[in-house]
């Protein structure tokens, strides 16, 4: 193996010097080092043998599950690519991502069979990628064809692609986000110079691993270390209090709601987290009223930013500073460089300051599939323009302040309302829709959507909400409406997204005063 960062020698080095340490604790049934090794390198084995290239990309329709680890690393072992399709999706958003993707394998785990016949039947690409059952005795029938372990796989780069991530677009379209090993091990290993992972940690694992946060804000880096990985298939706020305390987990990642759903847990107040000594929080700001709840518990927060094209960590606040810092996401992580760029003029700004926050270094994506104009976009001179505006105070602090990028966050998803506004569009009785984010107490932001109907048309919000449903996913589907004769503009034609924000905002306040 050439690459000396890659993620195959990670988990053949874990195999080689703690062979018997558990890798992944998933519902009770534990996996070792050994076991995980000796399981990706059949699979790579498998996938070489049934005529898979380098480059190569293979779908996984399956969550959180320890197959999904399998296969990462055996495409990490035999040089292929991972693209961890996310199960929320509509099948039309998946089969679009299958199409432009074009894998060569689909491994699909039973409890998304029938999503998965959905997507399959609307793929327009020609030949459809193969699908396979993603079950242990079809996996373990695979690589013992194949060979199993110690079969000869070849050589894989550094700079090879590991992930395709794909996230929403402003123009509608999603965009794959092409990850690379190098990008992996330098984003885990800056992560653990600021939130480190020990050898003798256990991890509990909830967020979704098709989100590049499932695998690179702690999991990688626990199988890194040597570290135990709970890995649970659905996030549910009742039973991770309960593991926190019988698996004595010591450290966890979350977005606020994750943390927000278990506080408000009626066993919260005498739930054991003696053991949890750091909890990483990301996605969007922790809300004052919520951080001190957990500070009342003891349990250190570690708050962050990051967007999935950094691979996906650049600023960290330590649980030191959580305090003092309120509002603010923190300083860079080592081997990450960041600057300010003035939005107007582009120049570059020095001290404290207000601009565009724009990341360099060696955890930037390699670019996005098969789409070198936005790559280009995306990528001047080096750095890696963000579309998030950030304030650097006299510290070199930074804090999200606004967002140049047509986007809002619901419960730590990225949704763009170009995408939503497409899927209006097409409803034969709308004239024309605007989407915008606003504040919600639960999600931090939800969707809400402003309609102009068609004349003479019977329209309402139930019907609406069911078009989204059969096209988007769950969380893209806005959860407050209006109909109005004409939306807001600009002298030039342009719509006055704050205004409809303003006016949604004003509308919550009132009835909350009321």
């Amino acid at each position: 193996m050439s690459g000396s960062l890659t993620l195959g020698r990670w988990i053949r080095d874990r195999a080689v010097v703690t062979p018997e340490r558990v890798a992944i604790d998933f519902c009770d049934e534990t996996t070792t080092y050994a076991e995980l090794a000796e399981r990706a390198e059949g699979l790579a084995a498998a996938m070489l043998a049934a005529g898979g290239q380098p480059g190569d990309r293979v779908a996984v329709l399956a969550g959180n599950r320890p197959e999904t680890v399998e296969v990462l690393f055996a495409c990490a072992l035999a040089g292929l690519v991972l693209l961890p399709l996310n199960p929320r999706l509509a099948a039309r958003e998946l089969a679009w991502q299958l199409d432009d993707a074009e894998p060569r394998a689909l491994l699909v785990h039973p409890d998304h069979e029938s999503l998965a016949d959905a997507v399959i039947h609307q793929i327009e690409r020609r030949p459809r990628p193969q699908v396979v059952a993603m079950e242990r005795p079809q996996l373990d029938e695979l690589a013992a064809r194949a060979g199993g372990r110690g079969a000869r796989l070849g050589e894989v780069g550094d700079d090879a692609g590991l992930l395709l991530i794909y996230t929403s677009g402003t123009t509608g379209r999603p965009k794959g986000a092409v990850l690379t090993h190098a990008n992996c091990f330098w984003t885990n290993l800056s992560f653990d110079r600021t939130a480190d992972v020990t050898t003798t940690d256990v991890v509990l694992q909830v967020l979704p691993q098709f989100h590049v946060g499932g695998w690179n804000v702690q999991p990688l880096l626990a199988w890194w270390k040597g570290a135990t990985v709970v890995l649970e298939p659905t996030f549910d706020a009742e039973r991770a209090l309960e593991l926190i305390a019988r698996k004595r987990v010591t450290t966890m990642m979350g977005v606020p709601a994750t943390y927000l759903f278990m506080a408000e847990q009626s066993g919260f107040a005498d739930a054991d987290l003696t053991n949890l000594r750091q909890a990483v929080v990301g996605g969007a700001p922790m809300p004052e009223r919520l951080l001190r709840t957990y500070h009342e518990r003891q349990v250190a927060l570690v708050q962050g930013y990051g967007l999935t094209e950094a691979a996906p960590n650049v600023l960290c606040l330590p649980a030191e500073d959580v305090t003092r810092k309120l509002g603010y996401a923190g300083k860079p992580y080592p081997h990450v460089d960041v600057a300010l760029r003035d939005t107007d003029s582009g120049s570059w700004l020095e001290g404290p300051a207000r601009g565009e926050l724009c990341v360099r270094g060696e955890n930037v994506f390699a670019g996005y599939w098969r789409n070198a104009a936005a790559t280009a976009e995306t990528i001047v001179d080096g750095w890696l323009r963000t579309g998030d505006v950030a304030e650097r105070d006299d510290e070199g602090f930074y804090r999200i302040v606004d967002r140049t990028k047509d986007l809002y966050v619901s419960g730590g998803e990225n949704v763009y309302p170009a995408e939503v506004e497409a899927v209006l569009a097409d409803h034969p009785d709308v004239v024309e829709a605007a989407v915008v984010g606003v504040s919600d107490v639960r999600w931090g932001e939800v969707g809400y959507a402003v309609v102009v109907p068609r004349s003479g048309t019977d329209l309402d919000e139930d019907a609406l909400a069911a078009h989204c449903g059969e096209r988007l996913a769950r969380y893209k589907t806005p959860r407050h409406w209006s109909f109005v004769e004409e939306l807001p503009r600009s002298t030039v034609g342009k719509v006055l997204k704050n205004e409809l924000r303003a006016e949604r905002e004003r509308a919550a306040g009132s009835r909350g005063s009321s």
